[in-house]
């Protein structure tokens, strides 16, 4: 079986979390999926790609393996909806973005393959997720976290109209350090050429207001990009490395201001 996920253990405390850059789908699962469903196109697609340069700023990172069609490591395990009220996504998706089967008819998951994909997949990245805030909060008092995303700029089934570029998410002001938040919210919304919103639409997912405490000092940021500032959102959603240039370089900034903050704190 391949690894669940792939992990770098870095040297300041800074985690990148990138859940859903992952592609792999076992065979025995894809066998069951329908054309839409095997082309996993709700990938957040090249986001590790975007995010390559932090391991030589010391972060550490932690990145998925699988496509989130075989399990969303950030969703609640129990069910629980990301947002109420609003369409959402289970664990274990069962339709594209834009609403179309994944699985062939009567190939649906059933409640008990569901629970052995969480066992097998995502109950093992939440334990290194959990084993490495702890292994960064007891060597340095506190830990930081950047969970990583990006989705297409328009998708009618969350939101209407185009995305705005580059959205920070810090579960409405609950999962981080309001100055941290603050000065890397900064670096976002002063970035030329890019539109940014703070706690809008997305405001952050299950990492982000699971593991986002910051009485304990665990601070935890969601940024969720508009994949048209990178790529072309259509198949094979290829990566655009003249328009990514520039994005890096804010995402750089981003990252430095995080390792900043986390300097002067120590």
């Amino acid at each position: 079986m391949a690894e669940p996920y792939r992990f770098e253990e870095g040297s300041i405390p800074l985690l990148v979390s990138i859940p859903h850059d992952g592609r792999h789908v076992p065979d025995e699962i894809a066998a069951r999926m329908t054309e839409a469903g095997r082309g996993i196109p709700d990938t957040d697609w090249h986001v590790g790609r975007l995010y390559d340069f932090v391991g030589g700023l010391g972060a550490s990172v932690l990145a998925a393996t699988h496509s989130r069609y075989v399990v969303d490591l950030n969703r609640d395990p129990a069910g629980e909806a990301l947002y109420p009220g609003a369409d959402n996504t289970e664990i274990v998706p069962t339709t594209t973005f834009d609403r179309q089967p994944i699985y062939l008819l009567g190939n649906a998951p059933d409640a008990s393959e569901i629970a052995a994909r969480i066992a097998t997949y995502w109950q093992p990245h939440h334990e290194r997720l959990v084993a490495e805030i702890d292994r960064i909060r007891a060597r340095f008092g506190f830990a930081v976290v950047l969970d990583a995303h990006s989705i297409g700029s328009e998708v009618p089934r969350f939101f209407d109209g185009r995305l705005t570029d580059l959205n920070f998410g810090t579960a409405s002001g609950a999962s981080a350090d309001p100055g941290l938040a603050a000065r890397a919210f900064r670096v976002l919304e002063t970035a030329d050429g890019y539109s940014a919103v703070l706690d809008g639409r997305f405001t952050g997912g299950y990492i982000t207001r699971q593991y986002g405490v910051p009485a304990e000092d665990v601070h935890v940021m969601q940024l969720e990009l508009s994949q048209r500032i990178y790529m072309n959102e259509s198949p094979p959603f290829a990566f655009r490395p003249d328009l990514a240039a520039p994005l890096v370089s804010v995402l750089r900034r981003l990252i430095e201001e995080m390792i900043a903050w986390t300097r002067e704190r120590r």
